[in-house]
């Protein structure tokens, strides 16, 4: 480290700017970072204090509000007509009619005298009042839910947080009372009430509050069940295992903490009434926030001092550093990848005037192997389409003569001639006048030139159905993709099946891309033929032809537009295939993607 600091130290400019350090930023820097830990910890205290005692009264008022509630559903629980119509499930439909009227009016009268935003009365046993449970909204079924079931069990009031069910999708916390009667101890029914979150912002409304500073209600489990801020945190655990473990042992504490990623003066009391705690979140950066302005007051005076210390190292920063650092820059900007970088001539004789025309000469022989790598892997793509292209006809076109020649020498029919016509019109649409792209209209001309002739071949009629968009038919697309996939689907899916064999062909536009998607019911695609679908051309050298149109068709699918753009297949053994081909739409004059 000497050493370093020695080498350091060697420079006229570094001797001056360690001067500089030592003799003016050094104080500057150790008496803010004084003023600020200071400032800090007396703004820290202040705010705990005031904290803590607005958290202590909004603590008192949730109690009263608590204990207010509980006392107007216990009033609605004393009604002895409520009380004698769940005494006994109603005899007969008209009853059971009855009593839905008799109970909804003494809700709705009782509604009036209780601050909530919803009020319910739920029989325990739901499936013998239909009548009453269809006009609540809700099944017998209820009576599953795990809210019920868990007030049903419980001696004591449960509470339930519903996320996105209150007022515009805001959460419901929801209190759920059993009753039972009031002459014995058994269970007659179940109070429901909703509190929307505006019930609970009330208590949470300081005159003037920090940017950032929230109030959180989280119950014994750790699960937030009121946010103040928008309800941003409300239904998800609390992040912080340390204020979990504090609330056991304190009713009441604060301390600093790092809360989802965020340092926040965090104050907490426990309610008496409930299992609740009621937490303070204020963000440190808001608080010391008057501090850090005036510390940038006091930078902006080191500034000064700064400027003008450092003119002393103008000249050499100027004449030596900036040639450097901006020669670092283009530098990195070629790692970057950008070789059309402007790197300024340089006409100095000294080592920095070397480094720029070096640096120059290497970036221009950098483009130059660029492209013409470039220039060679086009060749390279270009060359394995056309011989991919050239792989697909071959042994159909062998096949259908030989079918030809079989018709013509032992039956003598007139559809040869037919058949004939079928083939001169795939072969045209199949060589397309040497071009590549054709149109969507063109390639399911050629497969139904295809199905005609495996019609006449075969002697029995094939089941094809097309479904296309209207505005897809004329517009570019590659061709041999779709014959090789429909022929694959007859010879090796529904063949031995005609009867009830059938191939579908539909396509339609989504975003920038064509979508055509051939299915059938057939036997499916072998798990191996998929395999060598995502194997190199060279791992596939020496096997046999299974999958050579399906093989085809991907590698061209994968060279012209990339592997986003390979086959989709979905099969299952005896149940069919399901092949999906996406295809850019291109544009009309240069055959390039939009």
């Amino acid at each position: 480290m000497i050493k370093a600091f020695v080498k350091l130290a060697s420079s006229f400019r570094n001797k001056m700017i360690l001067i500089f350090f030592a003799i003016t930023i050094v104080p500057f820097i150790l008496f803010s970072a004084y003023a600020y830990t200071q400032s800090a910890k007396g703004i820290q205290q202040a705010n705990t204090t005031f904290s803590m005692s607005y958290l202590e009264q909004a603590k008192i008022n949730m109690e009263s509000y608590l204990g207010q509630l509980n006392d107007q559903i216990n009033s609605l629980i004393g009604d002895e007509k409520l009380q004698g119509l769940l005494e006994q499930p109603p005899a007969s439909a008209q009853d059971e009619e009855a009593f839905a009227v008799d109970m909804l009016s003494i809700v709705y009268q009782k509604k009036k005298q209780i601050d909530a935003m919803q009020l319910q009365v739920y029989p325990l046993d739901p499936s013998k009042y239909p009548t009453y449970m269809r006009t609540l909204g809700e099944s017998a079924s209820i009576r599953q839910a795990d809210w019920f079931q868990k007030g049903v069990n419980s001696v004591v009031p449960t509470w339930n947080l519903e996320l996105n069910k209150g007022p515009g999708r805001s959460p419901l916390l929801v209190y759920v009372k059993t009753f039972t009667s009031l002459h014995d101890r058994i269970p007659r029914g179940m109070v429901v009430t909703d509190l929307a979150d505006s019930h609970f912002v009330r208590f949470f409304s300081p005159t003037k509050r920090l940017d950032g500073q929230k109030f959180l209600i989280v119950d014994e489990e750790g699960r937030i069940l009121f946010d103040s801020f928008r309800n941003e945190w409300t239904g998800q655990p609390l992040s912080s295992n340390r204020l979990l473990e504090m609330r056991k042992v304190q009713s009441e504490g604060a301390e600093t903490l790092t809360i989802n990623g965020e340092k926040e003066l965090t104050a907490f009391v426990r309610m008496d009434s409930v299992p609740w705690t009621i937490i303070s979140l204020t963000p440190m950066s808001a608080m010391i926030k008057p501090v850090t302005e005036m510390n940038k007051l006091l930078f902006f005076f080191l500034a000064i001092y700064m400027v003008c210390s450092v003119g002393v190292v103008i000249y050499l920063t100027k004449n030596f550093t900036q040639p450097v650092f901006r020669l670092v820059r283009l530098m990195r900007k070629l790692e970057e990848g950008d070789f059309e970088l402007t790197i300024p001539y340089q006409e100095r004789r000294d080592e920095i005037g070397w480094l720029y025309r070096g640096f120059h000469n290497i970036v221009r022989k950098i483009e130059d192997l660029i492209e013409k790598s470039t220039r060679a892997e086009r060749n390279k793509k270009e060359l394995e389409f056309q011989v991919l292209s050239h792989q697909i006809n071959p042994h159909f076109l062998y096949n259908t003569l030989e079918s030809i020649r079989w018709k013509a020498e032992n039956h003598g029919r007139n559809d040869i001639g037919e058949m004939v016509s079928a083939l001169g019109n795939l072969l045209r649409l199949s060589l397309n006048q040497g071009k590549d792209i054709t149109t969507v209209r063109r390639e399911i001309e050629q497969v139904k030139a295809y199905v005609q002739i495996e019609q006449a071949r075969i002697g029995m009629p094939l089941r094809l159905l097309y479904f296309f968009d209207d505005e897809m038919l004329d517009l570019p697309f590659m061709r041999l993709l779709l014959q090789p996939l429909v022929e694959n689907a007859i010879q090796h899916s529904i063949r031995g099946n005609f009867e009830k064999g059938k191939v579908v062909l539909s396509g339609y536009i989504e975003d920038r891309d064509l979508v055509i998607v051939i299915s059938d019911n057939g036997k499916g695609i072998p798990e191996a033929v998929l395999q060598e679908l995502n194997e190199e051309t060279g791992d596939r050298q020496g096997r046999g032809r299974s999958g050579v149109g399906l093989r085809n068709v991907n590698e061209r699918l994968k060279i012209y537009f990339g592997n986003d753009y390979k086959l989709h297949i979905e099969t299952e053994e005896g149940k069919g295939t399901r092949i999906t081909i996406r295809h850019p739409i291109l544009n009309v004059e240069k055959g390039e993607p939009l």
